[in-house]
């Protein structure tokens, strides 16, 4: 992974499959109030999810910190470059 777009593009289908909705792009500035269904659940999901894909693990401190999709791409540029 070397930059947001690369992973904006592999959370696409994530988002898509979880939120059911194949029209849905995350952009860097969407939060959870943006999306139908983006709830403390699918929260989880997501997290559990993207850790799978990216073979990643968040504490959690850093997933009560996320504000925007925008902050969690850059975790996961961060921990995918350790």
């Amino acid at each position: 992974m070397t930059n947001e777009s690369e992973i904006i593009e592999k959370l696409t289908p994530i988002f898509r499959d979880l939120f059911e909705d194949d029209s849905l792009v995350p952009t860097p500035n969407m939060t959870a109030k943006d999306v139908v269904g983006w709830d403390s659940i699918a929260h989880i999901m997501l997290i559990t999810e993207v850790e799978k894909r990216f073979s990643i693990r968040f504490t959690t401190a850093e997933v009560s910190s996320f504000e925007n999709v925008g902050q969690f791409v850059t975790s996961i540029l961060a921990k995918s470059k350790t």
